[in-house]
């Protein structure tokens, strides 16, 4: 049994003579709470609880900006749509893959630029 026709067999459900209905300004707003069980519904699952995020920022050569265009433009090529922080991402499963070496070489090879916010072009 679905939701929608549970909610319909409450639905159809009449009150009980001898009580009085208010009229609906006076009546107060109260949470209705439906054991969905009694009326043959199954429980609903558990939501998994989804991994917060970081938002952070950057500085980086803008050579290897435009290699995260060409890598997201081949990742495309193969079928695959992906953002750059999809890609970064990708790229440090990677390198937590890698040995100590191939690790220690990869960030040796990094040129190492000033950090902060570059001076504004005129």
């Amino acid at each position: 049994m679905t939701r929608q026709a549970a909610k319909k067999m409450v639905e159809a459900v009449e009150p009980t003579p001898g009580r009085q209905l208010t009229k609906k300004k006076n009546r107060k707003k109260r949470p209705v709470r439906l054991e969905l069980a009694a009326v043959g519904v199954p429980p609903q699952k558990e939501r998994v609880k989804k991994e917060k995020v970081v938002r952070d920022t950057f500085t980086m050569p803008r050579f290897d900006y435009e290699k995260i265009k060409k890598l997201t433009q081949r990742c495309l090529d193969e079928g695959v749509l992906v953002n750059k922080s999809e890609l970064l991402r990708a790229g440090l499963v990677l390198l937590e893959a890698a040995s100590p070496e191939e690790l220690r070489a990869a960030a040796q090879a990094v040129e190492k630029v000033k950090t902060g916010r570059p001076p504004k072009s005129r």
